[in-house]
């Protein structure tokens, strides 16, 4: 069904005129999710009769003639990091199995009620590297992703399955989370729109959590007015969710028809440096040059600690997942390794079976940062960095309205191709981590394909605290004059 591939906002308004059905969607959302994902790994599970009790939900309100929802019977895929209280949940990692069995959350993550308050109709649970660690999604404990641009490359991680769930059109949209660039990269490497809210914009209950400090979560859509449909409808203040902030949420909608002339538009020398491949760098300056057309400025502006990003983030996300991982013993949540012996020799056993290598590696990083001994010389020094690359931010968000960099250095790179070299991934996301440790809104809009590639390339826009809809009247003047815009992936 071809409506799959338009706009969220469009595709709610013909629900709601009667034009196709909320079940209709849903069967159209299913079969191409059975007739394509077994090539792509875009989804973990699939909860066929959960969703089309939602879609019949959604057409009996419009029968007896009641208001719909902003989202009314548009099929949405989830992260599986995200608890939902109908379908099971597990963070992509074998330690939340249980006799074959992810864990059954007894509960609705924020974001995730949200989307049903609004009409959506949640689909199944999208694939995810293990517990959002990584930039592949090769780390899922199942298997990986693929990018449906060229199924031999990755989508990117962590949240690769939400892109290609929504790359591929087996969804017109999806939930994933961003903590160092994990909606960022995926956006960027499939051609969608991702976008990382303000720190606090969007309420984190519900959500498996990684580092708590840094974890957002994002939606993807295969266009500007989908991303702004999706955010707005789980952004906002949450009394179970004490970092949320209480912010009033603007018309993001009405954003993506605003304009850009008068807009100043930083861009920061450290980001188009040496590894920057010259593919992406054409196509985002081309991006940067449509945006000078039609009225903004251009300001070349320094963000002289970007240069400590990669070692900061790595510092503080990791001691954070040491901790937060702490909870996962076999007792509480998922299954417990069969020993019979004390408590700690179970709980270890159950973590030696349960992890996978890149979050051993991680909790055994951050155990280390925290050390007695070692936390003043690494997690001290680190979070003084990290207020550092915060400072440059507002140092530079004095004299221009956005920022606007590559999301990554190279177009989706090859399956495989750095899964042994761990520096070398963690490097894919050297342009996303700054604004995570920032804690201020950033977007991936797609700027065109590559010359020689013909992969998408993603522009990152920024912006300061909560001006996530200066974000949208960007993204949407970018997305109005970038070539190959809506071009569709040859491997749907």
């Amino acid at each position: 069904m071809d409506v799959l591939w338009q706009s969220i906002p469009d595709i709610a308004k013909r629900v709601a005129e009667g034009d196709v059905s909320a079940t209709e969607l849903c069967e159209a959302s299913l079969a191409r999710i059975a007739a394509i994902d077994d090539g792509h790994g875009a989804f973990l599970s699939v909860a066929a009769d959960s969703a089309r009790a939602a879609a019949r939900a959604v057409d009996e309100r419009r029968a007896r003639g009641e208001t719909l929802g902003p989202l009314a019977g548009v099929p949405v895929a989830v992260k599986d990091v995200l608890c939902t209280a109908d379908q099971p949940t597990s963070a992509g990692s074998k330690i939340l199995m249980r006799d074959g069995r992810a864990w059954q959350p007894p509960y609705d993550a924020t974001s995730v009620a949200r989307l049903r308050q609004a009409g959506a109709v949640l689909v199944g649970k999208a694939n995810c590297d293990e517990f959002a660690m990584g930039s592949s999604n090769e780390n899922s404990a199942f298997f990986p992703a693929k990018n449906p641009w060229d199924r031999t490359r990755t989508p990117g991680g962590s949240s690769g399955g939400s892109a290609v769930a929504v790359a591929a059109a087996m969804t017109p949209g999806a939930l994933g989370t961003d903590t160092g660039g994990s909606v960022r990269q995926p956006a960027s490497f499939t051609g969608t729109v991702g976008v990382k809210p303000t720190y606090g914009r969007v309420s984190r209950y519900g959500v498996i959590a990684f580092a708590s400090s840094l974890d957002q979560v994002g939606p993807f859509a295969r266009d500007v007015r989908g991303a702004a449909a999706l955010l707005q409808a789980i952004a906002g203040p949450d009394p179970l969710d004490p970092t949320s902030l209480d912010r009033a949420v603007p018309d993001y909608l009405g954003a993506c028809e605003g304009s850009v002339r008068g807009l100043r538009i930083g861009v920061p020398e450290e980001y188009f440096t040496e590894g920057l491949e010259p593919e992406v760098d054409a196509q985002v300056r081309g991006a940067l040059a449509h945006l000078a057309s039609e009225g903004a400025s251009l300001h070349p502006i320094g963000l002289p600690h970007t240069k400590h990003a990669v070692a900061t983030y790595y510092v503080v996300a990791c001691a954070e997942c040491s901790s937060n991982l702490a909870r996962f013993d076999g007792i509480r949540f998922g299954g417990r390794a069969s020993v019979e012996r004390d408590l700690a020799a179970a709980t270890a056993a159950t973590r030696g079976a349960g992890f996978g290598a890149e979050v051993k590696r991680r909790i055994i990083l951050g155990t280390y940062v925290l050390s007695a001994g070692y936390y003043d010389a690494y997690y001290r020094r680190a979070q003084r960095v990290r207020a550092a690359i915060a400072r440059d931010f507002e140092a530079a968000f004095a004299v221009v309205d956005a920022i606007a960099t590559p999301v990554a250095p190279t177009v989706a790179f090859p399956l495989g191709s750095r899964a042994d070299d761990p520096l070398a991934m963690y490097l894919a996301d050297i342009y996303t981590l700054p604004a995570s440790l920032a804690g201020v809104p950033a977007l991936s809009v797609p700027c065109g394909l590559g010359q020689k590639s013909r992969l998408p390339i993603g522009l990152q826009l920024i912006a300061p605290h909560f001006e996530e809809a200066r974000l949208f009247t960007l993204a949407r003047a970018v997305e109005r004059t970038a070539p190959d815009a809506g071009a569709r992936p040859p491997a749907s």
